[in-house]
């Protein structure tokens, strides 16, 4: 039994879903709130639907593209008015559950803080407009209270708000009309007075507030041939103490005209143990003729009539059903039409029944009962559960829809599985995006972890024919550290996973030291260990670990060993693309200055930072170049990212070099570049940016082929981008000219030159972004090249995404100082 302050949690979630629920035109509801390790959002109460036919919904990672993930993480409400919406925002939700549903998902919190979110779903045909815009505030306000609460609540009993991946919600049934009525009553044996409430004077046809307290006037409404049983059962009590049951009829006013209807009467006689003293009779009148009288006209049907439960377990079937069927009452009863009958377990079958009830839209389809007989069943759903209609049916043409038991429509059940659709849908549509190995192991970790509870992961993968850990998350750090460097022959489950291509599941510490005896367990205990298998080729193991014993259910164990095949693809090929990008920037950086010359009166710095996608070599260079009659500095890119960039890039970097050295001004060392860059006719343009430095003239010769324009920052800290008189792009016409601008350069200038990857945004006013750069330069200290470098590539380095690369040049004049 829940105590204390996690019931009062438990009755406030029950309380709101049930609210959410009946405010709207929903049917269905449910509450996540967050784990603790913040991970993954937890169901915590449903209204409606029962948690069996959420599937793979009970634990959701909050990095996921699900509604009410996104509504806890955004803090937004998500409204999704039917499934053609449902498709446009959020595909896999609606890949794996392709029914007609529109949903509303609202955060729950308290202040800035998110503590979960609340969902509702109905029943959307396309076009729908889903909830009003009324509806839609009443659903916030009552997550918003519901947030309000749980804070309260932690607040006062210091319990948490969290829930743990092992948390049993709280489940409340749909509303439905009662299948029986019950009035209660108190009998005087003494005096004949008797005390009822409102129920039991309706079940007698009698106005509560004009009935007269009298037994009399009780046993005036029964069959003139009940009354004597009454009296006989009020002797018995008397004598026997108690009532098992009696029946008796009331007088029925309908609009047929007067009958009766059958009741039935419990009680017991109060007082103390001697018989003799027994002087009131206490108990019910139950009226149970609606319901009787249904089954009684159902088992007089020809068809097949059954009913199942929200989750799908048969509560009732009527004679005919189960003749067509073919089993016997008690065989069927409380369990899965799929489960008992195997011409039955067809997936389509649970997906039908799904289908029914999370749009509340009848389905209907054809089955063979072996060994040659056809039965058509309908199922009419409500929110408490379906009614089914069975009848025979004639061999459908080869023609017409396959029927439940084929093998296309098996197929389309299959994939409609929730729990492994889900989780190949995430997981399969999160790796696409991760290029790198870290990246895919990430992914892994936020996706595996949350799914299935787990505390550890840890990937190991095959180098030189032994074990090497990758990756390792959990707060136990010396998690599997007997696994590092052990051979691919070693007796372990690590390794033998991985020879055989057999995952192992082991649920308990007792388990693994019975099959592999003196291995460490520490502080876990359960493991499962899925080999990664590529191609036939071995790429590793992956291993999650449990805190608490794990038992791992048969769809666990088959959606984890169908991800493993999805984890090896993605984890071989980041570990080429590290490969690949690990010798493509290798080159790159060969193709760079490995120092920058030492000039006097000058020092330069230069950085250089990669994209952050993609393994082709970019076109981004820089270089100082000594002369006899100062420095120059020259900043590039060529377009593109392909070794053909790269290769311009290194001819263009050759040429811009041996015209300085000769002597030729910057504007004739420029037009010598752009004609180069036409001979070559590699189909590429060029940008470049040419300064020529005199150390101790104060100032500076520069021109520009269509680059982004340098920055000066001077001795006060006033910075501006430099005024160039700007000339074409290389490699566009060969008698294009370069205007020469001279610059003022006061000693302790610091002049910038970079490419267009540190200022340019998608979809930004590049100037925007030459205007940051410019302030950033101003209010950064200036005291040394190297840190003011590093200050303004922070940002960029800081990046999760650099869609191009970016190179940096910094020259500060009239320093005495060499380079650094």
């Amino acid at each position: 039994m829940v105590v204390g302050g996690m019931a009062e949690r438990e009755d406030l979630l029950a309380a709101a879903v049930v609210e959410a629920v009946a405010g709207t035109d929903a049917y269905a509801g449910s509450v996540f709130l967050r784990s603790r390790d913040r991970r993954s959002i937890v169901l915590a109460a449903t209204c409606g639907v029962p948690p069996s036919l959420l599937g793979g919904w009970h634990l959701i990672p909050v990095s996921s593209p699900i509604p009410v993930a996104a509504a806890y993480s955004s803090g937004r409400t998500v409204h999704l008015a039917d499934a053609d919406e449902t498709m446009r925002r959020f595909p896999q939700l609606a890949l794996a559950l392709p029914y007609a549903f529109g949903s509303c998902s609202v955060p729950v919190g308290a202040g800035e803080e998110s503590f979960g979110a609340l969902a509702i779903v109905w029943a959307a045909s396309p076009g729908s407009e889903g909830l009003s815009r009324a509806q839609r505030r009443r659903v916030r306000t009552i997550a918003k209270r519901l947030g309000a609460s749980l804070a309260d609540l932690r607040a006062r009993t210091g319990d948490p708000v969290e829930c743990d991946p092992q948390t049993i919600p709280v489940e409340t049934p749909a509303p439905s009309a009662p299948a029986m009525r019950a009035g209660l009553f108190d009998w005087d044996l003494v005096t004949g007075t008797v005390t009822v409430d409102d129920e039991l004077c309706a079940i007698f046809g009698l106005a509560p507030r004009a009935f007269d307290g009298r037994a009399d006037t009780l046993a005036s409404c029964l069959h003139p041939g009940d009354r004597a049983a009454l009296r006989a059962a009020a002797r018995a009590a008397t004598a026997e103490g108690r009532i098992k049951s009696w029946r008796l009829r009331i007088r029925d006013r309908g609009d047929g005209g007067e009958g009766y209807r059958t009741v039935e009467l419990w009680g017991r006689a109060s007082g103390t143990d001697d018989a003799r003293a027994h002087t009131h009779l206490v108990g019910t009148v139950v009226d149970m003729q609606a319901g009787s009288a249904a089954v009684a006209a159902v088992e007089r049907l020809r068809d097949g009539v059954f009913s199942l439960a929200p989750e799908g377990r048969v509560t009732y079937a009527n004679h005919s059903a189960l003749q067509l069927l073919g089993v016997r009452g008690d065989e069927l009863r409380g369990q899965f039409l799929w489960d008992v009958l195997p011409w039955l377990s067809d997936p389509d079958i649970e997906f039908r029944h799904r289908s029914a009830m999370i749009s509340q839209a009848p389905v209907s389809f054809l089955a063979r009962r072996p060994p040659d007989r056809w039965l058509a069943f309908s199922l009419h759903p409500e929110a408490d559960g379906v009614t089914g209609r069975v009848v025979p049916s004639g061999r459908p043409p080869a023609t017409s829809t396959p029927s439940a038991s084929s093998a296309e429509t098996a197929t389309v059940g299959t994939s409609a599985r929730l729990g492994v659709m889900y989780h190949v849908l995430q997981l399969g549509s999160a790796l696409t995006e991760a290029v790198t190995a870290r990246e895919v192991c990430e992914v892994i970790s936020d996706q595996l972890l949350p799914a299935f509870g787990g505390q550890q992961l840890a990937i190991y993968v095959v180098r030189d024919g032994t074990m090497r850990l990758l990756y390792h998350t959990g707060h136990h750090e010396d998690f599997l550290d007997w696994l590092e460097g052990v051979p691919l022959h070693a007796s372990l489950p690590g390794t033998e996973t991985l020879t055989s291509g057999a995952p192992r599941f082991i649920e308990s510490q007792q388990d693994l030291s019975q099959g592999y005896p003196g291995i460490p367990t520490g502080e876990v205990s359960s493991w499962a260990y899925l080999p990664l298998i590529a191609s036939n080729h071995p790429v590793g193991t992956c291993v999650l670990g449990f805190d608490e014993i794990h038992r791992f259910t048969e769809k666990d164990r088959g959606v984890l060993t169908a991800l493993a095949g999805l984890i090896a693809q993605a984890l071989e090929r980041a570990r080429l693309y590290d490969s690949e990008s690990a010798l493509a920037r290798g080159l790159q950086q060969a193709l760079l200055p490995h120092r920058l010359p030492v000039v006097p009166g000058i020092r330069t710095v230069a950085r250089y930072l990669p994209g952050t996608r993609g393994m082709d070599i970019g076109g981004d260079w820089y270089d100082v170049i000594p002369t006899g009659g100062g420095v120059s500095l020259v900043i590039g890119d060529v377009e593109g990212h392909s070794i053909a960039a790269a290769a311009t890039m290194a001819q263009l970097r050759s040429a811009v070099r041996a015209f300085a050295a000769v002597g030729h001004t910057p504007g004739d060392a420029m037009a010598g570049a752009n004609r180069t860059l036409i001979d070559l006719d590699p189909g590429l343009l060029a940008s470049c940016c040419y300064i020529h430095v005199e150390p101790h003239g104060h100032h500076a010769d520069a021109v520009t082929a269509g680059h982004p324009p340098p920055l000066l920052r001077r001795p006060d800290a006033t910075t501006n981008a430099l005024a160039l008189d700007v000339g074409p792009l290389l490699g566009v016409d060969c008698a294009s000219a370069y205007p020469t601008t001279r610059i003022d350069l006061p000693p302790g200038s610091v002049l910038a030159l970079y490419t267009d990857g540190l200022v340019e945004e998608r979809g930004a006013d590049i100037n925007v972004g030459i205007d940051g750069l410019r302030t950033s330069l101003a209010h950064a200290p200036a005291d040394s090249l190297d840190e003011l470098a590093d200050r303004l590539l922070h940002s960029a380095r800081g990046s999760s995404y650099r869609a191009d690369d970016i190179a940096l040049l910094l020259a500060q004049y009239g320093s005495d100082h060499s380079a650094r």
